[in-house]
């Protein structure tokens, strides 16, 4: 077995979704390299320390839970994804966002894809030009279109037919936008996503390429080309490309490579500028799982788009958002409880759980747990890491592997949690959310402040 062949399998284990866990025996030694963020660094000491530092300091200094980012990694995944796809690449902001991360992508190069008002209003507060965003979005509000014509984005991906309707309705049904209509004369600039019949090989919660999707619109069932006939005929609107999507978490390349053979039938006939594959690519959680690159992902694309018959100057661009913001992420915690049942399992409970990452209790997905005063060092003893929160279900690591000398007061860290950890996190049991720090050149900078009680009753009337 090949080792792409190989990569898929520990993922398959429970739906593909970044498992790891039953696939194989967890490893009890070190942390794998490849969990951690491209500037972490073992000390003499066997400490960690990523962006020059030291993290049981950082977490001393900034309190737990606390997500870490390693700056200089995000910066080279984003450039990466630009030298890949090229232009028109943007990241997927509902992995991971605030000002500094939306503005670090922007300055990088990418276009910054935002699926709701909040993530579009996040954007533009941190100064990222309108016409450098994609709205994206299966429910898209009369509001949230007009404000996105209002401010100028760059291109809005339709979903429905319902959506046609709004934003015809949005852009004036007397004359639209050309002629001066209540958008002052701006253009919506359009993309049609298609559903492509594609199955991914991942969890049955982030497929969505398949004909039973709530995204999109069919490809089999002749629902595509009527949006686009629909479009054309609408005043104020410039179809630049098809959008499509197939899953999240995908291991295989070769699934965006079919994603391309379903599509290539139905977008070179249109001849418009712009192929979006959209995103997906998967990333490795524990140490038995290996990801192609953003570099491997753009060259099985490319391919398939040569073997299709796509002309050369069909713009194809890719929205990676896991594949930028994960490996760059990790969470501290401190270990409060360490409860030995025997002859069954040991407890070990930290001081975040399933609100600062909800993705072990959504999809079952596995992680990894190390200690960073000791990240050099063997883990033999087998744990189960919980949460705070007053669900049996609340589990962070399911089956880790930790250092003998685990204790009380100990700061844990659990890599590969910069994607979807923070952007689901929640106030479950009024659990103030995690504060974020970026580091890099040995300095540490609060990106996202640190929620208080206070904040428990901000809202409150």
């Amino acid at each position: 077995m090949g080792a792409r062949e190989a990569a898929v399998e520990p993922g398959m284990e429970r739906a593909g979704h970044g498992s790891g866990q039953g696939a194989a025996a967890p490893d009890e030694g070190p942390v794998a390299s490849h969990l951690l963020p491209a500037t972490a660094s073992v000390g003499a000491d066997q400490s960690l320390s990523v962006g020059g530092v030291d993290l049981v300091t950082l977490a001393e200094e900034h309190g737990t839970p606390l997500f870490v980012y390693d700056e200089d990694h995000l910066r080279s995944r984003c450039a990466e994804a630009k030298e890949a796809f090229g232009e028109g690449t943007a990241y997927a902001t509902k992995a991971f966002l605030c000002k500094a991360m939306a503005r670090l992508a922007w300055e990088e190069g990418l276009w910054l894809d935002v699926s709701t008002a909040g993530e579009l209003h996040v954007a533009l507060s941190a100064g990222v030009p309108a016409g450098r965003l994609v709205l994206h979005g299966n429910n898209k509000s009369d509001a949230e279109i007009e404000r996105a014509l209002a401010a100028g984005v760059g291109k809005i991906v339709v979903d429905s037919h319902d959506e046609l309707h709004r934003l015809e309705r949005a852009l004036g049904e007397a004359g639209g936008a050309r002629h001066g209509g209540r958008n002052g004369g701006r253009t919506a600039r359009v993309l049609v996503r298609v559903t492509p019949g594609v199955e991914a090989h991942t969890h049955e919660f982030v497929r969505t390429g398949q004909e039973d999707s709530k995204f999109g619109f069919g490809l089999a069932s002749g629902e595509a080309g009527r949006a686009i006939e629909r479009l054309c005929r609408m005043r104020g609107v410039e179809v630049v490309g098809v959008h499509a999507h197939i899953g999240s978490q995908v291991f295989r390349v070769e699934s965006f490579a079919e994603e391309v053979e379903a599509l290539a039938g139905f977008f070179s006939p249109l001849g418009l500028q712009e192929l979006s594959i959209g995103g997906g690519l998967g990333v490795a959680y524990v140490g038995a799982e290996h990801a192609p690159s953003i570099a491997e992902w753009a060259m099985a694309v490319r391919g398939a788009c040569r073997r299709a018959g796509i002309p050369e100057e069909v713009q194809v661009t890719a929205e990676p958002g896991r594949a930028i913001a994960a490996t760059a992420g990790m969470t501290l915690y401190t270990v409060g409880t360490v409860k030995e049942l025997p002859g069954i399992r040991t407890y070990v409970a930290v001081d975040g759980g399933m609100s600062d990452n909800p993705r072990p209790v959504l999809y079952g997905s596995g992680y990894e747990a190390f200690l960073p005063r000791c990240a050099a060092a063997p883990r033999p003893r087998a744990v189960r890491v919980v949460g705070k929160h007053c669900e049996s279900g609340d589990v962070v690591v399911a089956d880790a592997r930790v250092p003998l000398s685990l204790e009380v007061g100990d700061v844990l860290a659990t890599p590969v949690t910069g994607a979807y950890g923070y952007s689901m996190a929640s106030n479950y049991n009024k659990v103030p959310r995690p504060e974020v720090v970026f580091v890099s050149g040995s300095t540490a900078r609060v990106v996202v402040r640190r929620e208080v009680e206070e904040d428990m009753v901000r809202l409150d009337v």
